[in-house]
């Protein structure tokens, strides 16, 4: 979607890796752009050669799910809006939370235990989120991040946002950031 996003989908010279784990619940990956670009890459990329194909089951599951998500303008509209809300109520809220340029939204903690103590709360009241901290992060600073999902129901998703409220270290003051 970012590529079409960026309006550069077709386009001669645009070379677009992508995970074929993420959205499209395959496994592997993907480089697609100009057949001499590719075919490079297949006879020289040491990791393409020594590796094996993906089975024909996950090729079979990945090209059913390409023509799933094609077909999904209405899910990727809601999905849309569940950022954008996410984004607000987080905010609202006074937690540092990032404007997502897709369906992630991360939440800056405070440091690490903070960041563990705030995911396992929110674990123990049946909202899963992830935990990140350095130096897994590239900005040093520990966060959770929210992997949003139009599979679970509106009512579901604004539960799991006021847990996320509700779970936040006590004190607002610790989530600003120097």
């Amino acid at each position: 979607g970012a590529v079409a996003a960026a309006g550069l989908a077709g386009a001669p010279d645009v070379v677009v890796t992508a995970t074929l784990s993420k959205a499209l619940g395959g496994a592997g990956g993907v480089v697609a752009g100009p057949a001499g670009f590719v075919r490079h890459l297949v006879e020289t990329g040491r990791t393409f050669i020594f590796d094996t194909a993906p089975p024909p089951a996950v090729a079979a599951g990945v090209r059913a799910a390409v023509a799933l998500a094609r077909a999904a303008d209405d899910l990727r509209a809601e999905l849309a809006d569940r950022a954008g809300y996410a984004v607000r109520r987080l905010g609202a809220a006074g937690l540092p939370v990032s404007t997502p340029d897709a369906a992630v939204v991360s939440v800056t903690a405070p440091g690490p235990e903070a960041a563990t103590a705030w995911a396992a709360d929110c674990r123990a009241r049946g909202v899963a989120v992830g935990c990140f901290r350095p130096p897994s992060t590239p900005d040093h600073r520990s966060r959770l991040r929210l992997t949003l999902s139009t599979g679970v129901t509106r009512a579901d998703f604004e539960h799991a946002l006021e847990t996320i409220v509700e779970c936040a270290p006590q004190s607002r003051a610790e989530l600003v950031l120097p």
